[in-house]
């Protein structure tokens, strides 16, 4: 079993208060049910859910960078505990990921902060 990295916060969250932070893959509503939570069979809502939570907790840009790097070693990581069959394809979708989170993550960052 793959040890991915997670921040102290998100360790101690009960159900209830990782319901209301974290929704798997892509932002709530709509863009929720178009992205996947899996890659090529590999389920990542954990590491989706550990990105929802840094980005519900982040008040910086520089947190927004941090939470978008521990996304994608995270996803790596987790590629690398499995199949070594599709890590290759698995690791391309990952890099698809992280640029998108990087480049239009930041409205979902930014959305109910002050």
């Amino acid at each position: 079993m793959v040890k991915l990295y997670e921040p102290a916060g998100y360790k101690a969250l009960s159900a209830s208060e990782k319901e209301a932070c974290c929704n798997g893959c892509g932002s709530k509503g709509l863009g929720g049910w178009l992205v996947p939570d899996s890659i090529w069979g590999l389920n990542i809502t954990d590491v989706c859910n550990i990105h929802d939570y840094m980005y519900s907790r982040g008040t910086t840009l520089q947190d927004k960078e941090y939470a978008d790097r521990v996304f994608l070693n995270n996803l790596v990581r987790k590629i690398d505990d499995n199949n070594k069959w599709f890590r290759f394809l698995r690791r391309r979708r990952a890099l698809k990921m992280y640029w998108v989170v990087k480049t239009f993550g930041e409205a979902a960052f930014w959305d109910n902060k002050v």
